[in-house]
């Protein structure tokens, strides 16, 4: 008997949810994905003026950059980023913000924020970043937090609200722990107990972060080795997003009221969870990297509890 999480809208003749992710993960199709009252419901493309109604708020999720990489898996990042740009640019409903989940560059110089906020800067959006391990790979982690961190605490986490909706930006690559795994720690945990203490339980909840706070692969350090206690407070709130990126492909997973989605990158692929003897960047036919590479678009509709997310390849 079939529940009606595996249905996508419960009527017969149509996909199964389970059916949809199989066949999306690795072919760059497009996927819409709402919650109401907590429970996510994957939706075909045909759906996607759902998400993007006049009364809704949409902005653009971005990941992984990687400006300065120039090795075979991508030798023109500065391209592609320019890419996933000029589609966000082209969107019929022009997004309210735009928000990066880290690895802006490849090793943290100068030059390569300089050359990514160039880019960037050309989509005409507000921006809100958090960063990833290549972001702050100098002495003492500046370059990042003199660039995109006024007015945030710690080594960069922050909040705001937007249409209803509370996002909370988190910093797990700070301190990284054995074989890579990402870290919140606890100080940044008792500042998100602060911010999270006295808002309704009906409050949607946006988190963004660089790596995933959920164990997609340990042993190659994707996961968060405390998340757990941050998802610990999100628990009372009805509808609980989390966006992440570091491991440069679409990967969903639904937990109670939560639903994850790490996102594609603008610069490279990376294999999928367990799939080779390391992660890494990934060479593929250069007539696949681009279908492999792109954004997503996520949406909220006041009132009605739901949120959607979009992943756009940046070539169909």
């Amino acid at each position: 008997m079939k529940s009606d999480r595996d249905e996508i809208n419960g009527q017969g003749g149509r996909p199964t949810r389970r059916h949809v992710l199989e066949c999306m993960t690795w072919a760059g199709t497009g996927i819409l994905w709402t919650i109401s009252g907590g429970v996510p419901r994957s939706l075909g493309l045909v759906d996607q003026a759902l998400a993007q109604s006049d009364d809704a708020l949409t902005f653009m999720q971005i990941s992984d950059s990687h400006i300065g990489f120039d090795k075979p898996a991508n030798p023109n990042v500065r391209g592609t980023l320019e890419l996933a740009i000029g589609q966000i640019k082209t969107l019929p409903t022009r997004p309210s913000f735009l928000i990066h989940t880290g690895d802006i560059t490849h090793l943290s110089k100068i030059e390569e924020f300089d050359n990514a906020d160039a880019i960037i800067s050309q989509a005409r959006l507000d921006v809100h970043y958090v960063p990833g391990e290549h972001d702050i790979l100098d002495d003492e982690q500046k370059l990042y937090r003199d660039r995109y961190g006024r007015g945030t605490r710690g080594s960069g986490w922050y909040s705001f609200d937007a249409n209803g909706v509370h996002f909370i930006g988190i910093v797990n690559v700070a301190n990284l722990k054995a074989g890579g795994l990402g870290s919140i720690g606890g100080e940044q945990l008792a500042w998100l107990e602060d911010d999270l203490r006295d808002r309704p339980a009906s409050t949607p909840i946006v988190v963004f972060a660089h790596i995933p706070l959920w164990m997609v692969y340990p042993t190659w350090g994707w996961g968060t080795d405390d998340s757990g206690r941050a998802l610990e407070l999100l628990k009372r709130f009805g509808s609980v997003t989390v966006l992440n990126g570091h491991i440069h492909q679409v990967m969903q997973k639904v937990e109670g009221n939560v639903t994850f989605h790490t996102a594609a990158s603008t610069a490279f692929p990376q294999p999928a969870p367990g799939s080779a003897p390391s992660p890494g960047p990934m060479k593929v036919e250069d007539a696949k990297l681009r279908k492999l590479l792109g954004t997503a678009s996520i949406s909220f509709r006041r009132g009605e509890q739901r949120l959607a997310v979009v992943d756009r390849p940046l070539e169909p």
